[in-house]
């Protein structure tokens, strides 16, 4: 799962903006404004939810789930995956 918080980070690591992340997961700018509007974790259609998980995947930003194994101990995060260098955003 992702959280509003770890979204707008992911965002920002990309430098875009929402209606570029909208076009780049084939979401509407009102449904990525409500993502980053909810409290904790996201909840939402299961189909919207993979089409940002996948748009942030091909975009170089991996997201870590709570408890999971990173250098930096077990919370919640984003991070460009790494050999990416730069995001793969076409702005």
């Amino acid at each position: 799962m992702i959280t509003a918080a770890q979204l707008r980070a992911a965002r920002a690591l990309l430098g875009i903006d929402q209606r570029q992340l909208a076009e780049l997961s084939g979401l509407s700018v009102p449904t990525i404004q409500r993502m980053e509007a909810s409290e904790g974790t996201i909840r939402g259609n299961v189909d919207s939810l993979v089409k940002l998980i996948d748009a942030l995947g091909t975009a170089g930003v991996e997201v870590i789930n709570e408890g999971a194994v990173s250098g930096g101990g077990g919370g919640r995060g984003v991070r460009l995956k790494a050999g990416s260098g730069s995001p793969k955003v076409q702005t």
